[in-house]
């Protein structure tokens, strides 16, 4: 068989494997029902770029989940702050979010869109306080548990995906959050949980969907799957066609976030894994 029948019949087999993985995934591993979600992002086009798998699968109304997302700036770094707003929620309907109030963006000096600025970890668990638990200085006189109105967290882990220190930001930001919710409670759990989205090396970050295989493999070995409840690992796999696909993640980057699409962005939305294949973790919270 010379090269191009092995291309070929490469180019049939793999995708069908992982659209039969994608199914697998979907129907058989841990997943959220019923919860309430928060995704953390630092600009918009990161829930497109970064999350589109998790938003999709998370979102979809089987779930019961209620998943909203919070952009801690406008993306405003080169003026078109009030632009990207809009972006975000057009996407975030396209993503399959209920309805645009579900986009919330942030637009604080505290906050600047900047690649050199690492925003304080404390202002982010203040504000994510503010947001979602107004009650915790009053809960702290008291022996009642904490509580939050949300259930989940989600945002990017300490590699930031892309290294880009906004994100990298979130992630302290986020975990200092869920530790102050029990703070000076010892033996309470907090009563939201923190899942990150993880970071891969560059070889695989360009790999689209051929890095299934490792990243089910490192699925397998680092996550705790006994908690259906709360589990230690999730997998989001997105399919090849049809609604809630890659297309649609692409249609949210294309249609939605139209003043982002410079050249290179097209060859992110083609290669990254991040549009196809979304890994997340539960974050360990230490007591304070």
């Amino acid at each position: 068989m010379d090269w191009l029948s092995t291309l070929g019949v490469a180019a049939v087999v793999l995708p069908s494997l992982y659209v039969y993985t994608a199914s697998v995934v979907s129907s058989r591993f841990p997943a959220l029902r019923n919860k309430r979600i928060c995704l953390l992002i630092a600009h918009p086009d990161d829930e497109a770029m970064f999350f589109a798998p998790a938003v999709m699968a998370l979102a979809r109304p089987e779930t019961g989940n209620h998943v909203k997302i919070l952009c801690l700036s406008s993306g405003n770094a080169d003026g078109l702050g009030e632009t990207r707003k809009k972006e975000l929620a057009e996407s975030g309907i396209i993503l399959g979010l209920r309805n645009p109030d579900d986009v919330y963006v942030v637009d604080n000096p505290d906050f600047p869109d900047s690649m050199t600025a690492t925003w304080d970890r404390a202002a982010i668990s203040s504000l994510l306080c503010s947001a979602f638990a107004p009650g915790l200085a009053r809960a702290r006189t008291t022996d009642v548990p904490p509580t939050a109105s949300i259930d989940v967290l989600v945002t990017f882990d300490a590699g930031g995906v892309s290294g880009h220190p906004n994100h990298i930001s979130l992630y302290h930001g986020a975990k200092t959050f869920v530790e102050t919710l029990v703070a000076g409670k010892p033996g309470w759990a907090p009563p939201v949980d923190l899942y990150t989205l993880s970071t891969v090396p560059l070889v695989r970050k360009y790999t689209a969907f051929l890095d299934v295989l490792l990243t089910l493999a490192s699925w397998a070995v680092g996550a705790n799957k006994s908690d259906k409840k709360r589990p230690g690992g999730l997998v989001f796999l997105n399919g090849l066609a049809g609604h809630g696909s890659i297309g649609t993640a692409r249609t949210a980057m294309i249609s939605a976030h139209r003043s982002q699409m410079v050249w290179f962005r097209y060859g992110w939305i083609t290669m990254s894994r991040y549009m196809y294949i979304n890994d997340l973790r539960l974050e360990k919270i230490r007591r304070l």
